[in-house]
């Protein structure tokens, strides 16, 4: 694989876009509510990631693959996402995502803003429809903090040289491993772990801080 000169690895949901994807595949289940409360318990960090998108995710059950493209049409990239690609890129770096979201919307928005890698959880689908469960393994805290090393590894890019940008509790351990970790749109755990709190809502701000 290509050498690079920095990597920075972001979350998706509220960090890359604004929306979480989620809960607008609950919407299609009209079960929004419900999920949206337990997505914002499990980013506080109040239940345990992998339990708590299992429940969620089991919600979704009937919801047709034809809404993907509904879902897709609503996302909104976060202001100056593109700026900062593509500051990274000119300074010789690449651009990770790694998500508690799915692959089945991040494979199309990622490579759409110039996203390098990225890494995610796959919705079971049976008889065109969502089946309720996840398939695979779920990318958790641990498996954010693993990619990010993995893909620094992958491209000898040295750990000093990493950046972790993320807003909720299954984010810490991938911005702890980080030569730098920020916090993004965060809740305030997040914030109060983090090395440096950017935003409220523009990923630009992030570009003074590259190496």
């Amino acid at each position: 694989m290509t050498s690079a000169r920095l990597l920075v690895v972001l979350d998706a949901d509220s960090t890359l876009i604004r929306n979480e994807v989620i809960e607008l595949l609950a919407e299609e289940a009209g079960r929004r509510d419900e999920v949206q409360a337990a997505t914002e318990a499990a980013m506080r960090g109040e239940v345990d990631f992998a339990t708590s998108l299992r429940s969620r995710v089991s919600a979704l059950a009937g919801v047709p693959v034809s809404a993907f493209p509904r879902v897709l049409s609503r996302i909104e990239p976060t202001p100056g996402v593109r700026e900062l690609i593509d500051a990274v890129h000119a300074r010789g770096g690449i651009v990770g995502v790694v998500s508690g979201g799915f692959h089945e919307i991040l494979d199309e928005v990622a490579p759409a803003l110039g996203v390098d890698l990225w890494r995610a959880n796959r919705l079971e689908v049976v008889d065109g429809a969502l089946s309720g469960r996840v398939d695979g393994a779920i990318v958790d805290a641990d498996a954010k903090a693993a990619a990010l090393q993995e893909w620094a590894g992958d491209h000898g890019v040295a750990a000093r040289a990493t950046i972790a940008i993320g807003d909720g509790a299954n984010d810490l351990r991938m911005m702890a491993v980080a030569g730098l970790g920020l916090a993004f749109n965060a809740k305030p755990a997040v914030r109060a772990a983090a090395a440096l709190v950017v935003g409220p809502q523009d990923l630009s701000e992030v570009i003074p801080l590259l190496p």
